[in-house]
């Protein structure tokens, strides 16, 4: 008679996601870990790659020693141990625990190493969760991180890619803004110049007087912040005058050096939008990141506190179709500046390419950019069809940010 074989004991085995020490602490409280267990254990469970660019060998050599000393692992280009290359970007990879260990020798070392030590630092502060606050609008207190706010774009040109002239009188401006925060709208983004592909540049006193009647309006009937999309300071002085409560500058401070001043003398909170001419990039968010820095470096500069920006990765700004849906992939590697990111996707370029379809056909791409930018970290969405989108962000909030960002009462 055959023996049966013994049945195998199957083990529940699986991967978690762990994304920072909060979620790591979590996650070894449940299996029990008493309080030292946790405090100890949970930046060993929480791993980064961080990439550093233009090192010179010397800081190379030191960086990697050091990190392999830690445990870590550290990439260099070859050559850089014989000193046959001027520069290196580097790789470090490793544990939280490992990233703080090597920070501490690196606070020690010469060669500017102290100062990589305090960038490293921010990096790392900057991924943390970074919970709720308030942002400041000029006496209008906007909620950053419960749950995703959504920006409505008011347009009021003739010439604008998806909704060209239809708001261009002051009345109907109003009416179409009124019916916005009815349907859900947190901000009115109101815009006086077209900024579609081809377009015609507008001098700067026809731009006042297309947005400086309609803002009147809007600021005598309305309870949400308005925000005023433009890139010249006479108009975003103009405008904050009249009582604008933030700015939206696709230029992010670098196209004229006196729009941070501006910004910085009535301290409004700024939209910084990633853009360029051209659509060349030696290492596409690598760079966008520098850009960042250099604008949010301009802002602090003039008097403007880094707490006031927001960030926007400029999606249809500078960047191929191919450049897009790839950082629409990596938006959660903005989180490296620890600033809130705003994203526009809102019928643009990138929809109509990729499933041929006209400017008016592209509600459902727009939700699917929408909700995946807020999967990956987006505190703002700019939109036309803000009904739609106030749903898909609801429904994604519920999801990714937990039941408390849409009211525990619709959910239980």
């Amino acid at each position: 008679m055959q023996d049966r074989q013994k049945p195998v004991k199957q083990y529940n085995v699986r991967q978690i996601k762990v994304e920072n020490e909060t979620e790591a602490r979590r996650e070894l409280a449940q299996i029990g870990c008493d309080d030292w267990g946790i405090k100890l254990m949970a930046p060993k469970a929480v791993f980064r790659v961080l990439k550093v660019s233009g090192l010179t060998p010397v800081q190379a050599n030191i960086l990697k020693q050091e990190m392999l000393a830690r445990g870590g692992e550290a990439a260099v280009r070859r050559g850089v141990a014989n000193h046959s290359v001027d520069s290196t970007d580097v790789l470090l990879m490793g544990t939280v625990k490992q990233f703080k260990a090597l920070l501490v020798k690196l606070r020690l070392q010469p060669f500017d190493l102290p100062n990589l030590a305090a960038q490293i630092r921010e990096v790392l502060d900057g991924l943390k969760p970074r919970g709720t606050f308030l942002l400041d609008c000029r006496g209008r207190q906007l909620e950053i991180g419960r749950r995703t706010l959504v920006m409505g774009i008011l347009n009021v040109t003739p010439d604008s890619f998806s909704d060209g002239g239809r708001f261009f009188e002051p009345e109907r401006a109003l009416q179409q803004a009124q019916r916005l925060v009815a349907e859900g709208a947190d901000i009115i983004d109101l815009g006086g110049v077209s900024t579609r592909p081809g377009h015609t540049p507008v001098p700067v006193e026809e731009e006042l007087r297309r947005i400086l009647p309609v803002l009147r309006l809007l600021l005598q009937h309305l309870d949400v912040p308005i925000s005023v999309d433009t890139f010249t300071p006479e108009v975003a002085r103009a405008a904050l005058e009249e009582g604008a409560h933030i700015l939206n500058d696709q230029w992010a401070l670098q196209r004229d050096p006196a729009m941070a001043g501006v910004a910085a003398r009535y301290q409004v909170p700024v939209v910084l939008m990633h853009n360029q001419q051209g659509t060349q990039y030696r290492d596409l968010m690598g760079d966008m990141l520098a850009f960042f820095r250099r604008s949010i470096d301009i802002a602090v500069q003039a008097g403007l506190p880094r707490h006031q920006l927001i960030i926007d990765p400029g999606i249809g700004f500078g960047k191929t179709l191919a450049q897009n849906l790839e950082v629409m992939r990596r938006l959660s590697e903005l989180a490296t500046l620890g600033l809130p990111v705003l994203l526009g996707t809102s019928r643009k370029s990138m929809i109509g390419k990729t499933l041929d379809l006209p400017v008016d056909q592209r509600v459902e791409g727009t939700a699917a950019t929408v909700a995946l930018g807020i999967a990956h970290g987006v505190d703002i969405v700019r939109v036309h069809d803000v009904k739609e989108m106030v749903r898909v962000a609801r429904m994604t909030d519920a999801m990714v940010r937990g039941p408390a960002a849409v009211g525990v009462e619709h959910i239980l």
